[in-house]
């Protein structure tokens, strides 16, 4: 309820702060408004379309499953006010505050952009209703509101929340208004927006709640949530969207569905529609693989400090277990569950690069007329040993390759060599060894099979070492790899398990297309 005029308790007051000089042309996140010009607006030129940025995070074991640009600087635009109701619900929680509390609104607060509940100076609004108008409309007068009453100016208050975000590791968001309106300083990344999201659910559960409200009564009006998602996708419970000119349209959403929670979040949307048709393909390309267990620690302040203490005291277990006889293991115990969240260890994952009409038959010959130079991916690229395989047209400087025939029946190499089988148009490599005893379960087929093509070698390795956790039972032997294939200017990578018999093929490829996992059948 608004009254004009209502006294607020003492301590919350605060003078007016003058009328804010806006202008127009940078009207900031206009969320309702940006979105129904959206449909209708000319498409932007190449050099002015926002930059893209993604991140998806397993809420139950931390892991991130896909990450493109994630830690380059973005706009957050409204997804600001995640933080602002961060701060809010950290008064609730502590009584500082309540639900009914009336909150003065400022000259300052009602000069703001849409969109924007359009209150006037003098009147006031209860917490509740300022918490729905935000998640709703994403009210930036209300945002500031909330700012002003907590922190007395909002610039202050933005101090506080750049604070904030620093104790839960967003390392590289600075904040300095509570709405998300254009300034050059305010500034996140994707991977921040994911802590944030993560944090106010393990801290606020019995406030998250309000994330989910879909529609809210005002003044006799019906208010809609921009968030499109909820109550069209199945399993997502919030949480916020957001738009300006210099971000484009953005959005952190949760996903919840048997027991598996992911957190996916996308900066530099074209449109709310372009937008949130990439949510939906994140979502479907990842929750069914996500862990069914929480195993992270909850994120609140301090978190990542606590967990990299812990990672530093691994070693030291490592050694005491490592002097300690590991007792035999069951056939259980070495072939977990389809689907368990146990650690495995990741074979190396291999990259090469494929030219399209560079092998023109199946044949079963190593590639004519051209050598095969191996050599290492960038660092950082993943945390398992990944080696490149480029294949390039040039005079033989070294001896050819045997075929996969005749390294069944080498003798053992004191080092495994890379070869290549040429399959499917496609060369695959394989790091030959002595053959495992049959008892050990190593996959030593000759067939192999495909579980997707991303634009980077980051995503191809993702899904790589996603499928093969939840999957180990299947794919724990198997030997994974990705195969880079250009044409023309655009570039994919394959990701792919070899070394696997036919049958082994097939119940992996149908057990995958189960989890709605794409799996293709290929032999080599």
């Amino acid at each position: 309820m608004l009254r004009s005029g209502a006294r607020v308790p003492r301590g919350w007051r605060w003078g007016a702060l003058g009328l804010a000089a806006l202008v127009a042309a940078s009207a900031g996140d206009a969320e309702a408004r940006s979105h129904r010009h959206s449909l209708r607006a000319a498409p932007a030129s190449e050099s002015s379309e926002p930059a893209y940025a993604s991140i998806v995070v397993d809420a139950n074991s931390g892991t991130v499953m896909q990450s493109t640009n994630a830690d380059s600087l973005r706009h957050p635009a409204s997804l600001t006010k995640i933080m602002t109701l961060y701060l809010l619900f950290e008064r609730l929680e502590a009584g500082k505050i309540k639900m009914s509390t009336e909150m003065s609104v400022s000259p300052h607060a009602a000069v703001q952009a849409p969109s924007k509940l359009g209150l006037k100076p003098g009147e006031t609004i209860p917490v509740e209703t300022a918490i729905r108008a935000i998640v709703t409309k994403s009210a930036n007068d209300v945002a500031v509101i909330v700012a002003e009453a907590l922190g007395g100016t909002e610039e202050d208050f933005a101090k506080l929340m750049t604070a904030k975000a620093r104790a839960l590791g967003m390392a590289h968001t600075t904040y300095r208004n509570a709405s998300g309106l254009p300034d050059d300083g305010q500034i996140t990344t994707a991977h921040d927006m994911a802590v944030l999201g993560r944090a106010i659910q393990d801290r606020f559960p019995q406030y998250y709640k309000y994330f989910s409200t879909r529609t809210f009564e005002f003044r006799g009006r019906t208010v809609r949530n921009h968030n499109h998602l909820l109550g069209s996708v199945d399993g997502v419970d919030g949480i916020k969207t957001g738009y300006i000119h210099e971000s484009g349209f953005n959005i952190v959403t949760s996903v919840r569905r048997n027991n598996r929670h992911i957190i996916a979040v996308v900066f530099g949307g074209h449109t709310a529609e372009a937008r949130d048709a990439r949510v939906r393909s994140l979502i479907d390309n990842n929750i069914n693989i996500a862990s069914a267990k929480r195993t992270a620690p909850l994120v609140v302040e301090g978190w990542e400090n606590a967990v990299a203490q812990a990672k530093a005291a691994e070693p030291s277990k490592e050694k005491v277990a490592a002097a300690t006889p590991a007792p035999a293991l069951s056939a259980a115990e070495t072939n977990p569950l389809v689907g368990s969240t146990d650690p495995i260890k990741p074979n190396a994952v291999k990259t090469f690069t494929v030219q399209p009409g560079a092998v023109r038959s199946a044949s079963l010959s190593p590639l004519p007329s051209a050598t095969r130079k191996w050599m290492p991916v960038p660092a950082g690229a993943n945390s398992a040993a990944i080696t490149t395989v480029t294949t390039v047209k040039s005079e033989p400087a070294m001896p050819q390759m045997p075929a996969p025939a005749a390294v069944a029946t080498e003798p053992q190499a004191k080092e495994p060599r890379p070869t290549e089988v040429a399959s499917a148009g496609a060369a695959v490599p394989v790091a030959t060894a002595e053959p495992a005893p049959a008892t050990s379960g190593k996959a030593r087929g000759d067939w192999m099979i495909q579980v997707g093509a991303f634009d980077t070698q980051t995503e191809a390795i993702e899904r790589l070492t996603t499928v093969q956790t939840g999957f180990k039972a299947l794919l724990g032997q198997a030997n994974p790899f990705t195969e880079k294939l250009a044409k023309g200017d655009k570039t994919m990578y394959r990701a792919r398990f070899a070394g696997l018999d036919r049958d082994q093929a097939e119940t992996a490829c149908k057990n995958l297309k189960r989890s709605e996992i794409p799996c293709m059948l290929l032999k080599n």
